[in-house]
């Protein structure tokens, strides 16, 4: 059976590529940053102009994993990596709504990675001879865009399919917080130079990343609340030093000053896995820097950390674990000592759902754009997770 990828209302035409799931992956083109290319295993292409209009009275219910926010129109935008959007239908084929030229997806039917969307700008893409069955579909957002929010107006039934009601939100639920490491940046690479593969953008997948790797096994809906190069309170190597992690956390959509995310009341964690300290202590002080030296700067990460634990203790309540966790830094001890003492700190003021999880392994080998943790290296840390995972009495 021949399945086959088409798009509907195009902003422009379309470039596609019949690749082996392998590439589908990890050697998607570069340079294509305006337009679409569609990567399918083992497919034929075919590509259709006609207005997007299409997509707009057939869309159906789904369910949502990550942070959204409804537009006017009935579709919902969103900026967090890992966002992921899952949906049933019967019938030989499916329709998916977008309206983003800055993001790259994947779309999964029945739990296998048929094919890549690479900006598609405003289109509505076909997945088509399938099986005339009961079928899933998931799409996932692979790259981050704080610059930027997609949109997404549903899944769409061809003539003579039905789009079904969506599954159910799972019962287990973990929040993943980070940066490049959590959203799982260039991890696809294979190489640390990515400036003639594609770039970071075509070598992410945060679907892939360490946490929802985890996620996936425990049978849990996550979400992926990450921005690379920030920190809890020092970004990257001192940069934007007026802004840092905290300064978009709360926000649904990050381009948006002032965006809060509105709780629907479903999301309700039972593990908050935190990992903020890399950009904070990977370099060294530049001069002019509000600290001018590490003690310091290792003083005021402890009490914003501190409020930063506050604030989720309070919004997640009392019996939520919060795991606090630290990597192996070649430069310096100071994020690990850190961590570990504000774990310490928890505790011994009664707070026992705080849990310390400090990671390291031989076999890492940071081969992902810019010395990031490659796919192998996102496999051992998420095997390391679940048994930090499997040491908390969750009874879930």
């Amino acid at each position: 059976m021949a399945v086959t990828f088409y798009r509907t209302g195009v902003w422009e035409r379309s470039h596609t590529h019949a690749a082996t799931a392998e590439e589908a992956h990890m050697h998607t083109p570069g340079r294509l940053s305006r337009r679409t290319l569609m990567t399918a295993a083992g497919a034929g292409a075919v590509a259709a102009i006609a207005p997007p209009a299409q997509a707009s009275g057939a869309r159906a219910r789904y369910h949502t994993v990550g942070r959204v926010k409804s537009a006017a129109d009935g579709w919902v935008r969103y900026t967090w990596p890992g966002i992921c959007f899952e949906g049933r239908f019967r019938g030989t084929g499916v329709g998916i709504a977008l309206d983003d030229a800055d993001n790259d997806y994947d779309v999964q039917i029945d739990g296998t990675t048929l094919v890549t969307l690479v900006t598609p700008g405003r289109t509505l893409s076909w997945v088509d001879g399938l099986s005339d069955a009961e079928h899933g579909v998931r799409l996932v957002k692979r790259t981050e865009s704080p610059w930027a929010a997609g949109r997404f107006g549903g899944f769409v039934a061809p003539p003579g399919g039905t789009v079904l009601p969506g599954p159910r939100a799972r019962s287990r639920q973990i929040e993943f917080i980070g940066d490049s490491f959590t959203a799982g940046y260039g991890n696809v690479s294979g190489t640390r130079d990515c400036s003639t593969n594609g770039g970071v953008n075509r070598n992410s997948n945060a679907d892939l990343a360490f946490g929802a790797l985890t996620a996936r096994k425990l049978n849990a809906d996550y979400q992926i609340n990450a921005f690379s190069g920030r920190g809890m309170v020092r970004n990257y190597n001192g940069s934007s030093p007026d802004t840092d992690f905290r300064t978009y956390y709360d926000r649904a959509l990050l381009n948006v000053e002032g965006d809060v995310w509105r709780n629907p009341g479903t999301w309700r964690p039972q593990v908050v896995v935190v990992g903020l300290g890399i950009n904070d202590f990977s370099t060294p002080l530049n001069p002019g820097e509000r600290w001018s030296t590490e003690d310091e700067l290792v003083a005021a990460y402890e009490t914003a950390y501190q409020g930063f634990l506050d604030k989720l203790r309070a919004r997640y309540g009392p019996k939520t674990f919060l795991v606090v966790s630290a990597a192996h830094l070649s430069n310096t001890t100071a994020f690990a000592r850190a961590t570990l003492r504000i774990v310490q700190e928890r505790n011994r003021q009664g707070d026992d759902r705080v849990r310390h999880w400090y990671y390291d392994d031989p076999g890492l080998d940071h081969l992902g754009c810019d010395w990031h943790p490659s796919l192998n290296d996102h496999r051992i840390i998420s095997g390391l997770l679940d048994d930090c995972l499997a040491g908390l009495p969750l009874h879930w």
